[in-house]
């Protein structure tokens, strides 16, 4: 296969599934919703990320002739399935999100509309891409929100589960607020800062640690952040570096700083702050690492620790403390003979009944505050009347019904590719973060705490209701 084709990553049923409707339902047309049910880390919301990348990977979407063989040698499907795959070609029509938008459970981040035997081929790729980046975005999130406006440098890649990870990872934890990353991949790839400077090898392979930070300083005189920690911070990490700091000073040089890998990084940071004031070197910057996450910066600030910067590694890459997003491709509809007929999956288990029909989200915007309130999912054809009482999407809630008005409700999904060709733009990863924080910035405060976030309703018109409520009945009617 080759290196930039994934066609083949995918579970083994959507192929015998496309196979199927191939023979039993021709060119029959189905449209699936990807969404989210359960938000990680207890959170009220996710950031959406790997949009990019997913609508990349469908233009690109193709099976290489060793694909085709290997096929063949399964003896699972039939050869006019094999020849459609010889000769894929795009066919179908993506609605999607852009980027950066935070997102709630149930509503459709993509809508894929096509051919069943193409559409139902690129659920578990889309769901690998999306689930994963919108999964390190939304951690991102959480981590710079802690951080309170410090630099937050993502430093994941040795720990992230594999260099495609590593690299797509951070890019989403640039969405999702880091400021740069220490990937060169992700760094070159995606127009992202490098960051850096140097491991305890460095300091081990020499002599003595000042030789060490002599040897560093001679190289990179103006990127002089040194490793403090790998003998004794205060005895001997933060004097070498200043002993070294004035003599780059002398030279003309500036923009110092040290790093803190280990210890009571509180108190160590304390302690290197004053004895650098008192150097002469207020403006030398004091970064962080060690498997740090939201809740660990958060009682480092509380605790008044002097730090600039934090370099976050395993626990945001990975989203340790949450590592799954849950994300589903789910059929809403298809058409047949030019009509559509609205799908639903009625489960036992009742909060995973689906939406139906073709959706549009609506983000509800308090025309006196200018801030969002709630979002409102609608059957894409229907109009939004200026006021309605609206049901929730949550089929557990208690209080159902809602009335809304005096709303501006501006709609999440665009078109975003139609017949292979992407028409939804792609702007670099910076100005989609600084996209996200605006969004970010609508929602209610409560919504966006780390801990015990407030719940953002998310309702359904009664349109859509009805139409759910009518194929609950339908399927679930005694015989």
């Amino acid at each position: 296969m080759d290196a930039d084709n994934w066609a083949l990553v995918t579970d083994l049923y959507e192929l015998t599934m496309a196979n199927g409707f191939q023979k039993k339902l021709g060119e029959e047309v189905g449209i699936f919703d990807i969404f989210f049910r359960k938000m990680p880390d207890d959170g009220s919301f996710v950031v959406l990320a790997g949009m990019e990348q997913a609508l990349n990977e469908l233009k690109n979407f193709h099976f290489e002739p060793e694909d085709i063989e290997y096929l063949k040698g399964l003896k699972l499907f039939t050869p006019d399935f094999i020849d459609y795959l010889a000769d894929f070609k795009f066919a179908c029509k993506v609605w999607a999100v852009r980027e950066g938008t935070p997102i709630f459970p149930r509503e459709p981040v993509m809508t894929i509309e096509g051919p069943l035997i193409q559409a139902q081929l690129f659920e578990t790729l889309l769901l690998s891409i999306i689930n994963h980046e919108t999964l390190i975005a939304t951690k991102a999130r959480r981590i710079t929100a802690a951080a309170k406006g410090r630099g937050v440098m993502e430093f994941g890649a040795r720990r992230a589960q594999g260099p495609s990870s590593a690299t797509y990872g951070a890019r989403a934890a640039v969405i999702g607020g880091a400021t740069s990353t220490s990937n060169l991949l992700a760094a070159k790839k995606f127009n992202i800062p490098a960051a850096g400077t140097m491991a305890h090898s460095w300091i081990e392979a020499f002599d003595s640690e000042y030789d060490a930070f002599r040897a560093w300083a001679d190289i990179y005189p103006d990127n002089c952040a040194l490793l403090a920690d790998t003998y004794d911070v205060l005895e001997s990490g933060v004097p070498n570096a200043i002993r070294i700091f004035k003599e780059l000073k002398a030279q003309g040089h500036s923009h110092f700083g040290i790093r803190i890998d280990s210890g009571d990084v509180t108190e160590l940071a304390k302690a290197a702050r004053e004895m650098l004031d008192e150097a002469g070197f207020s403006d030398a910057k004091i970064t962080i690492s060690n498997a740090l996450d939201e809740y660990i910066i958060t009682s480092l600030l509380e605790q008044e620790a002097p730090i600039d910067n934090f370099g976050v590694g395993e626990k945001m890459i990975t989203s340790s403390s949450s590592p799954v997003l849950s994300g589903v491709y789910k059929l809403a509809g298809v058409i047949k003979d030019g009509q559509l007929i609205p799908k639903i999956k009625v489960s036992e288990s009742k909060g995973k009944l689906t939406l139906p029909g073709i959706k549009q989200t609506y983000r509800l915007i308090d025309k006196k505050t200018n801030k969002a309130f709630a979002d409102l999912i609608a059957l894409r054809d229907e109009d939004i009347p200026s006021e309605l009482v609206a049901l929730k999407a949550d089929p557990l809630a208690t209080k159902q019904k809602r009335r809304l008005h005096d709303f501006m409700a501006v709609p999440l999904q665009k078109l975003a590719m139609d017949q292979g060709e992407i028409t939804m733009e792609q702007p670099d990863v910076f100005a989609i973060q600084k996209f996200s924080q605006a969004q970010l910035a609508l929602l209610p405060l409560a919504t966006k705490r780390l801990l015990n976030a407030d719940e953002y309703p998310v309702f359904i018109t009664p349109k859509l209701y009805q139409v759910q409520q009518e194929l609950v009945e339908k399927y679930t009617e005694k015989e």
